[in-house]
């Protein structure tokens, strides 16, 4: 990282991954607005990329975590988490109201930041390392996805169409 303060997202996700003993690698980039924008700025393959999708059930939070070569399954993912009811993507005013430090649109796959169950693609385990973001726009996160999956305790399935 160079000169100045991590921004507050990015030092929420980093304290966390130090907190949790894991190895990372921050990755600074130009401004990218999803997933794949991330991947390209990082250098990195998409289905190496992860992106978080934030959900509702009606009665809480759920997050989803999928490559960002692919797109979610509400269906898969509505069985995975074990949610009966209707499950849909959480509002930009949930998210904000949810994603405390976290810029908009750059949330990382951190449930117990959120706190939020969480469902793990497991097409993201096939990789040694992965790229989500960092908590804000500019930084993304490199993580053995095994690291991820020790740390967060998600559910791991095939949730993506």
């Amino acid at each position: 990282m160079t000169a100045g303060e991590p921004t507050s997202g990015l030092a929420t996700v980093t304290t966390f991954l130090d907190e949790q003993g894991v190895p990372y690698e921050v990755v600074e980039h130009r401004g990218a607005y999803s997933a794949a924008e991330e991947a390209r700025a990082a250098g990195v393959p998409r289905d190496h990329a992860a992106k978080a999708i934030m959900l509702h059930d009606g009665e809480r939070y759920l997050l989803a975590v999928v490559p960002a070569s692919h797109r979610l399954d509400l269906a898969k993912a509505r069985a995975a988490l074990g949610t009966a009811g209707p499950l849909r993507l959480a509002t930009e005013e949930e998210l904000q109201a949810v994603g405390g430090s976290f810029e908009p649109g750059s949330l990382p796959p951190l449930g117990p930041l959120l706190p939020a169950p969480e469902v793990v693609d497991r097409r993201l385990l096939d990789h040694e390392q992965i790229l989500f973001s960092g908590g804000d726009h500019r930084h993304g996160v490199l993580i053995d996805p095994n690291d991820l999956v020790e740390i967060v305790q998600p559910q791991v399935a095939d949730v993506v169409l």
